[in-house]
């Protein structure tokens, strides 16, 4: 597996821009909450670091992962002045098919919203074999989706606003 080769949170390769016009909001899943605690604060600590002031950023706890697309809709009809919504949650992995309906229906649900409000709407969602996985990716030997989940959204309103 190529992950197990390198840190995925590392943006040396690519020029990030100035977060500072930009306003967003993180819908973060509360299941989970160990991991999804991290990407959040992965997340956070990224928006500030390319210049994202606090106040223009809104953050939404929600229950689970299935609900960050009910959320990501709820803040964008509600704040339409965002401009991007990073969705963070974690599915793992379990003995039944429950994981495969969550993780397909919750990347299906975020790309519509993303679609339907011609907005960014940024899948910052682990889907992970195992626990270990999941903390790897969230801030340990492979970096922090949360971190990548801000780059992301800072990238794609920057290409909306340039376009």
């Amino acid at each position: 597996m190529a992950t197990q080769l390198k840190n995925l949170s590392d943006f040396s390769h690519t020029t990030v821009p100035d977060g500072s016009p930009y306003h967003f909001a993180i819908a973060v899943a509360e299941w989970n909450a160990e991991v999804t605690g991290a990407l959040y604060n992965g997340a956070l600590a990224t928006l500030q670091q390319y210049g994202v002031k606090e106040e223009n950023i809104l953050s939404v706890a929600v229950p689970g992962s299935f609900e960050l697309t009910g959320a990501a809709e709820i803040i964008l009809s509600k704040h339409p002045h965002l401009d991007a919504v990073i969705c963070l949650g974690c599915v793992i992995q379990g003995d039944t098919k429950h994981f495969d309906f969550i993780c397909d229906a919750v990347a299906q649900g975020i790309t519509n919203v993303g679609i339907k409000h011609s907005k960014p709407v940024i899948f910052g969602v682990l889907t992970t074999n195992d626990q270990q996985q999941a903390i790897d990716r969230a801030g340990g030997k492979h970096g922090n989706k949360g971190d990548e989940a801000a780059i992301t959204a800072i990238k794609m309103a920057d290409l909306a606003a340039t376009l």
